[in-house]
């Protein structure tokens, strides 16, 4: 059993070869809940993981935790870091480390649905208008193999391509 970067990559492949034998065990549904604890505060729930929410300081928050759009940054940060070690893995690459420096700008008139005066150039939507990511890899391998390496994680990164596109969102009230 070939074990590169901690990641076992038999069962990789074993992964890849069910999902190409049997393409309807790729369609897959995540789910997720979340609950209000007061103020800005959120506990948020996935499978059996809890993650707390909350609001900077200057938000009116309590600063406890990391606030959804941070954790928006966080979960491309994450995403991008499984995709390096599992696709390094599969290529025989070995990690040192990975470290991604993320960061994304958002203008709150949007979320506080206030119009900001045209001079400043502000996005009247809420949201991120750009995300940067820094992506610094310490590996054996070369320049060239970290090129291609990259550009397929960047390519196939679910919250990446989640993030760059249009996705249909359907929320309805239970009054």
């Amino acid at each position: 059993m070939p074990v590169v970067n901690g990641l076992n990559t038999e069962d990789l492949m074993r992964v890849v070869e069910t999902v190409k034998g049997k393409w309807e065990t790729g369609k897959t549904v995540w789910k997720a809940s979340t609950d209000w604890k007061g103020a800005f505060k959120v506990e948020t729930c996935s499978r059996e993981f809890t993650l707390s929410v909350d609001e900077p300081q200057m938000l009116c928050g309590t600063n406890t935790a990391a606030n959804p759009v941070e954790m928006v940054l966080q979960a491309y940060g994450a995403c991008l870091t499984i995709g390096y070690a599992m696709n390094a893995a599969v290529r025989g690459i070995k990690l040192d480390s990975i470290h991604i420096d993320l960061e994304g700008e958002i203008d709150l008139p949007g979320f506080l649905g206030l119009e900001p005066p045209e001079s400043l150039h502000m996005d009247k939507l809420p949201g991120y208008k750009s995300i940067r990511a820094r992506v610094k890899i310490k590996s054996d391998a070369g320049p060239k193999a970290l090129k291609e390496l990259h550009e397929h994680v960047v390519k196939t990164s679910p919250v990446g391509l989640t993030l760059s596109r249009p996705v249909k969102i359907e929320t309805e009230l239970e009054a």
